[in-house]
């Protein structure tokens, strides 16, 4: 008689998970490398609100950065936040991951002051921040309002940066960002699960 172990769907996804983090990650990493080689012509893809090119912008704006130092400051919350919101379904975690995208794209380039350029990846992390605090108490399961309670203690802080007043500093873009987080959150919740049984499988040798 064996017994499927209930932990290895979960470790397969948290191996998918932290795959297509770092993946991404690195995506950013060689961009900026391009950026640097090119003499910057890169950050010209930023979003530049209410123009029409402006709009080819919500396309590539999450992944450009403007220099390395911008990029370090994104590297570590992209890693860990993006892995939690992965960990949890791919799949989910992509769709959630687009939605902040677009969101925060469109906010950005309603919202922000003209002749501006915005670029980088902090408008998917305040997403993703605002995704794994919510989601918890829209399923009303308990392992993800722990771990809502646990991000929510380690980077609750930065949502203060939804707050206009820092120079150089995209506010738009991640309250925009945390909107479409929330969204996210809402729309992709399954009140069928909320107090689903887990099951277990069992096999006759």
């Amino acid at each position: 008689m064996s017994q499927d172990s209930p932990t290895r769907p979960q470790r397969a996804n948290w191996l998918r998970a932290g795959i297509w983090s770092l993946g991404f990650v690195a995506l950013l990493w060689v961009l900026e490398a391009t950026d640097y080689v090119s003499g910057h012509q890169l950050d010209t893809l930023g979003i530049v609100p209410r123009t029409d090119a402006g709009l080819l912008g919500i396309v590539f704006a999450p992944v450009l950065h403007f220099g390395w130092a911008h990029l370090y400051g994104n590297t570590v919350p992209a890693l860990v936040l993006g892995f939690l919101v992965l960990a949890s379904g791919v799949g989910r975690g992509i769709v959630a991951t687009l939605i902040i995208w677009v969101v925060g794209g469109v906010g950005v380039w309603v919202m922000s002051p003209p002749g501006s350029i915005t670029a980088g990846t902090s408008m998917l992390i305040f997403g993703w921040l605002v995704y794994l605090i919510m989601r918890g108490l829209f399923s009303h399961r308990v392992s993800q309002i722990v771990i809502g309670v646990l991000i929510f203690l380690a980077y609750g802080s930065l949502l203060l940066g939804v707050l206009p007043g820092q120079t150089g500093v995209s506010w738009q873009g991640h309250l925009f960002g945390a909107i479409g987080g929330a969204l996210a959150a809402w729309l992709l919740h399954d009140p069928s699960q909320k107090q689903a049984p887990k099951k277990t499988h069992k096999k006759a040798a």
